[in-house]
């Protein structure tokens, strides 16, 4: 008699959709809200703080950072997957793309919808790609790696968004009404989208 209650395991090519349509959708996320010039979420903060510093392209910098914040990884004995090779390649060049073709919004209220725009999107791109389940982001597993040396959650994700938003902000990163909106709507959003789109 077969098992009824098993959970069901998605095929390769329905994981790799979900994959890179998630990493193209944040990457999309990040377009819209440092386009919208009203504040970026904390990571952002810290990607664009350097951009303007470096010279170079938000994507260019959300590549360094990630493959720098993999480096962290070792002393927490983390463990990359495909997705986490794949985040880090791939966001910054979708992020650029997006920044490329997205027009720059000339009111306020564009402004606020890309800010809206740009945290739903965000939103659902993390459910996506984690639900992939090839390998958490290498920020998520910089998270998931303190919480192995006992801190909780909460704090874990607390102080490292602290961190690099301070950092960000003082490299000259644009910080805002966005930033606070991203802080308090994407934990709910994120548990929203789960409905629809189990992670496992």
């Amino acid at each position: 008699m077969s098992d009824t209650t098993a959970p069901r395991v998605a095929s390769l090519p329905a994981r790799l959709l979900r994959l890179y349509g998630g990493l193209a959708l944040y990457g999309l996320g990040i377009g819209l809200q440092v386009e919208s010039s009203l504040g970026n979420d904390p990571w952002d903060v810290f990607h664009q703080g350097l951009a303007i510093r470096t010279g170079m392209t938000i994507g260019t910098m959300i590549i360094a950072v990630g493959a720098l914040v993999m480096l962290l990884w070792i002393p927490l004995k983390q463990k990359p997957g495909f997705g986490t090779i794949s985040n880090v390649v791939f966001l910054g060049l979708f992020a650029d793309a997006a920044l490329f073709v997205l027009p720059t919004p000339g009111h306020v209220a564009a402004q606020a919808s890309y800010v809206a725009l740009g945290v739903v999107s965000i939103a659902l791109a993390t459910v996506l790609y984690i639900g992939a389940g090839m390998g958490p982001g290498p920020r998520d597993g910089l998270m998931t790696g303190l919480m192995r040396l006992g801190l909780s959650v909460r704090l874990g994700r607390f102080l490292i968004e602290i961190t690099v938003l301070a950092a960000g902000w003082l490299l000259g990163g644009t910080v805002g009404v966005g930033t606070l909106v991203f802080a308090l709507a994407i934990g709910p959003l994120t548990q929203l989208f789960t409905r629809w789109f189990p992670l496992t």
